[in-house]
């Protein structure tokens, strides 16, 4: 049996004991301040390795450590550069602390903190800045990361840090406290989240400032968290921030660096395309995450306009589809989906995405229907960068729409689907609802588009701007752009400046003017320069992996920006050494896994001499990194065993019907119940493609009615499919408003079909239909 986090000999606590988060949220951007207090309670010399995750877009910018009164500011230097320098401090006695950035997936990152003495307490801060994700309802979302699933990385390629994640089980022994402050030239309406929080304070009588903080008990047994809402979100915003005079002339930090927010607001209208739904299908989806899928997949088809295009696709370590190409949406072709859809289930093995998408963008696409492609996965993948590099070059004919589904799902992978395919990202957690999430998503993909995107700018003689930002070809209802420039040069009168961006919006022209002051007075703390140079990193990096014959030149450049603006890459790793902290080593020094709940890490390592020649110290470094990489593998297999076992037991569990005690298992199963009796799905499930419903039976039973009920009370004007239809509307407009956002598009499809049955003015029918339900719904809510 693989133990699961267990990291000393002798089964005592591991060495994490609190961990303390403050959040500074100023409008799209947050600042993270995480302090992790260790302490070795062992009678030898210990050292910690800690892998955790951090947003996928996150630019760290700070790594301290204090021991005692003393304080140790790490430097950001080049990657192998600092693992030398860390393992000589190590080998030698010093106390060393390592940050580095997963080669495999920028959301990963590793700490490992060296040589603490017996009994010795540390606290490790680290400060990364963000840029915060705009949701379907227009909020902006903040995550603290929980949990790592284990990433499946396919036969072949080759495993890093994200290969030391295993599974873990317990509760985590250490404490979570997170504080939050909020600032925005916008009102904030609200603060929402997934967890409990103390009650919301403002600071101000406008509200453009407030505070709150995580309720006490936190358990940490799922990411947190949080969602911002502003007045006036669609407005666009110029912000500037002032750069250091002290840093090095011409350099990114020197200047003062504008950032603009870009959130266009969209008309309500539909669009024809070409859907595909691509469904993560492996043992990692369990039986409560694929029936969900098949759920969504149900409201998905139900929901698509006549004359589109659709497929469904299935993967995990091979991948099939519903039909050989996209077919045109009808009755006949939305039933057969839908028998698939029932059969299918999370038995193919392991998550291997990247061959369905290479035959999904071999398939040539339908004049006049763009493709809107939707991925459902669990994110347990090992090659994310090979994945969007793909999407990213196949931008101009899709879009993407990806979900994250389970906690622990790689916000790289999911974010950067979105991103590289111009979509839009939604998290999914064990504890929502999958539906409502998914429809908001469709309802972007069925909207227009802002094309023609513009930035010029106006500004005093002898103010220049660099734009660090790549140009954006398009934006689609629920996404925003951040627009980063650098301003250099000095004023030689005026102390404003002017952007103006244009685009066009259903082929009429939009243009918003900015103004902002060239000489800002409030302190920012540098996060927009370094979101600035995270963007220049990034860029960098895309442009290595795009190839060509500058790639020496490219990862020069970039680990020149990342230690210049002190942000991390994935070439640079943040390193401090304490050099008053020799001691001799006698014994071995060991090196413990630190525990997450649903996540474990960490290896033993080899004896360490206490002042090794260099020979000596490059045959310890090398049995490390051998012994690192057999344990890599061997965190793979467990996975790939845990996996297969996952998978068996879930073809096992659906060759029969099984009874059992387990308490487990027994809610699952009464899940399932309570989704084949849930009255919108019975509902939905009855539409025909074309949007109407017929008038019988199995209709009046999720009306609890009788079909004669309905029959007797139908008004003589309409035949049944209109009656039926119509009785549908009112309906979901009285019983389920509150799910308003899974059933909005059936509704549509329904009033347009009545529309186009040309039967008159409907009051009476509508009056007729309210008293037969207990609703009171009026005709003009209905949209007929």
């Amino acid at each position: 049996m693989v133990n699961c986090g267990l990291v000393t000999e002798k089964n005592e606590p591991v060495p994490l004991k609190s961990i303390s988060v403050e959040v500074r949220v100023q409008d799209h951007v947050a600042t993270v301040s995480s302090t992790l207090q260790y302490v070795n309670e062992e009678e030898r010399p210990l050292e910690v390795l800690f892998v955790f995750p951090l947003p996928a877009d996150a630019a760290v910018c700070h790594f301290s450590a204090k021991i005692g009164e003393k304080e140790i500011v790490a430097e950001v230097q080049e990657r192998e550069t600092a693992r030398d320098r860390y393992d000589d401090a190590v080998s030698s006695g010093q106390q060393a602390f390592l940050l580095e950035e997963s080669e495999e997936s920028p959301d990963v990152f590793r700490l490992s903190v060296g040589c603490l003495s017996p009994g010795q307490n540390a606290a490790v801060t680290i400060i990364y800045v963000t840029e915060l994700a705009v949701q379907a309802d227009h909020s902006l979302r903040f995550c603290l990361p929980a949990v790592l699933n284990p990433r499946y990385t396919p036969a072949g390629s080759a495993a890093g840090i994200v290969s030391e994640i295993s599974s873990g089980c317990g509760s985590v022994p250490y404490t979570l406290t997170l504080s939050v402050h909020v600032s925005s030239p916008k009102p904030i309406s609200k603060l929402e989240s997934s967890c409990t929080l103390d009650p919301l304070v403002f600071l101000h009588s406008d509200h453009t400032q407030a505070t709150v903080n995580l309720s006490p008990g936190h358990m940490f047994d799922k990411d947190v968290e949080l969602f911002v809402y502003y007045q006036d979100t669609h407005q666009p915003s110029a912000i500037v921030e002032a750069g250091v005079n002290t840093a090095p002339s011409g350099s990114l930090m020197r200047h003062p660096v504008v950032m603009i927010s870009l959130y266009p607001e969209f008309p309500e209208e539909m669009i024809q395309g070409e859907f595909i739904f691509v469904i993560d299908r492996s043992g990692s989806m369990d039986d409560t995450r694929i029936e969900s899928a098949k759920d969504t997949l149900l409201l998905l088809l139900k929901s698509l306009p006549m004359g589109c295009y659709f497929n469904i696709y299935g993967f995990g370590s091979h991948f099939e589809s519903f039909f050989p190409k996209s077919v045109e949406y009808n009755q006949d072709t939305m039933d057969q989906a839908l028998k698939r859809v029932k059969e299918m289930q999370a038995d193919m093995g392991g998550t291997e995405i990247l061959e369905p998408l290479k035959h999904i963008y071999s398939q040539p696409c339908y004049p006049d229907h763009p493709r809107q492609l939707f991925i459902f996965t669990d994110g347990e993948v090992g090659n994310t960068k090979e994945v969007l590099d793909l999407v990213k070059h196949h931008v101009d004919s899709h879009r993407c729409f990806s979900f994250g589904i389970g906690e622990g799902a790689s916000t790289a992978l999911i974010t950067g689907m979105a991103r590289e395919g111009s979509g839009h990202a939604q998290f999914i957690t064990d504890t929502d609802r999958m539906q409502p999430k998914v429809m908001q998503s469709l309802r972007f993909a069925l909207q227009p588009a802002v094309v023609n995107i513009s930035v010029d700018w106006t500004l005093p003689d002898g103010i220049t701007v660099d734009t660090l930002s790549e140009p954006i070809n398009v934006l689609y209802q629920g996404q925003r752009s951040l627009i980063y420039a650098q301003l250099k040069g000095e004023s030689s009168g005026g102390s404003e400046g002017t952007v103006t961006v244009k685009y066009s919006l259903k082929d009429q022209p939009v243009t918003n003017q900015l103004h902002f002051c060239l000489k800002p007075t409030e302190e920012t703390g540098l996060s927009i320069h370094r979101l600035a140079a995270r963007t220049l990193i990034r860029s960098l990096e895309q442009k290595e992996r795009d190839g060509g014959s500058k790639l020496e030149s490219i990862r020069c450049r970039i680990v020149k920006l990342s230690v210049q603006t002190g942000v991390s890459s994935v070439y640079t790793a943040f390193i401090a050494i304490n050099k008053d902290s020799r001691q001799t080593m006698k014994g071995p020094l060991l090196q413990r896994r630190v525990k997450t709940c649903g996540t474990a890490y960490g290896f033993l390592s080899g004896p360490r001499s206490a002042q090794p020649q260099a020979s000596d110290r490059t045959r310890s470094n090398s049995r490390l990194g051998r012994l690192r990489q057999s344990l890599f593998k061997n965190d793979s297999r467990i996975n790939q065993s845990r996996r297969k076992d996952r998978s068996l037991l879930s073809r096992r569990t659906n060759e029969a019907t099984i009874y059992c005690t387990d308490p487990i298992v027994a809610s699952h199963q009464e899940n399932s119940l309570d989704k084949q009796r849930d009255p919108l799905l019975q509902l939905v499930s009855l539409q025909k493609a074309s949007g109407c419903w017929e008038l019988d039976a199995t209709l009046a039973d999720v009306f609890g009615k009788t079909e004669d009920e309905l029959t007797n009370q139908k008004p003589a004007q309409v035949d049944g499919s209109v009656w039926a239809t119509l009785l549908a509307l009112i309906w979901l407009y009285g019983c389920k408003i509150d799910q308003q956002v899974e059933w909005q598009f059936v509704a549509m499809k329904a009033a347009s079909w009545i529309g186009s049955q040309k039967v008159g003015d409907l009051s009476q029918c509508v009056g007729v239909g309210n008293v037969l339900l207990g609703c009171q719904v009026t005709k003009a809510t209905l949209g007929i």
